[in-house]
């Protein structure tokens, strides 16, 4: 059981993750104690992450290096994950700066995703292309991006890169867009990772799959390796490789004004942070 920091996630998604101080552990738990000081995953279906106190699984908790606070840790395990996850799966790209130039567009990269997704591909020696709102411009570019579109201006709509480069892997964050705007700027072998897929997305994979278009559109529904995972990204948060942005922090019995505020609206740039 520990005390937690908590993020909120989407309105329709309990809030999932958590980092605060172990209050008490179970007979079972072997690498943990009261006192240590961690960051953790509650269940992805149940949530319950929105309490003064919560319970997590060992297997989905590590302990927090004291270089980073509370807040930024609660701030990384999904979003974070999902980023790191597509990166490294999905993209095939080595984040230590060795591999190929790859050419990666993220879509609302100033939210919870797509702030990790810019930083962790830069790691990995990418080209990148962000989109976001015209006040979030010289934040993207501060994270690292090589060209930002206005997503509501001409050009952004169409996802043009602006010096003309095609597309490997687009992480795609936002919504409505439909898959044949993204087609036009993907490479040969280019692919579409939809980490909030609608059904319309499923469809658009099927279709994909049955022609055996060498373009392709991926559907995120499984992140893997969490823990181990979870361990690199705080690492890497530790060593000032990857940072947390945080939008705004409320405090818990202030919680549901966090929702209509900006997070139902997907105006926040970075994590929204709830605190006890």
């Amino acid at each position: 059981m520990i005390r937690p920091f908590l993020p909120r996630k989407f309105p329709f998604i309990p809030a999932t993750d958590v980092a605060g101080e172990v209050v008490e552990v179970g007979s079972g738990v072997k690498n943990l104690k009261a006192g240590d000081k961690v960051v953790g995953i509650v269940s992805y279906l149940t949530g319950g992450g929105l309490a003064e106190y919560v319970v997590v699984s060992e297997k989905l908790t590590i302990k927090r290096p004291q270089e980073v606070g509370a807040a930024e840790a609660a701030a990384l395990p999904v979003p974070g994950l999902t980023a790191l996850y597509v990166l490294t799966h999905h993209a095939g790209l080595k984040l230590d700066g060795t591999d190929k130039q790859a050419n990666i567009l993220v879509t609302a990269a100033s939210g919870g995703v797509g702030h990790y997704a810019v930083q962790l591909a830069k790691l990995g020696n990418a080209h990148v292309t962000a989109t976001c709102g015209a006040r979030n411009i010289d934040f993207v570019k501060s994270l690292g991006a090589d060209e930002v579109l206005d997503y509501k201006t001409p050009e952004g709509a169409t996802l043009k890169s602006p010096s003309g480069k095609k597309y490997d892997v687009v992480i795609h964050c936002a919504n409505s867009i439909p898959f044949s705007t993204f087609e036009l700027n993907l490479s040969e072998n280019g692919k579409v990772i939809d980490i909030t897929p609608r059904p319309s997305a499923i469809w658009t994979y099927a279709v994909k799959n049955l022609t055996m278009s060498k373009k392709q559109f991926v559907p995120l529904f499984l992140i893997q390796k969490l823990a181990e995972n979870l361990k690199y990204l705080v690492n890497l948060v530790k060593e000032g490789k990857v940072k947390t942005v945080i939008d705004s922090k409320y405090s818990l019995s202030k919680a549901e004004d966090a929702w209509p505020a900006k997070s139902i609206d997907g105006h926040a740039t970075g994590k929204i942070i709830v605190e006890p």
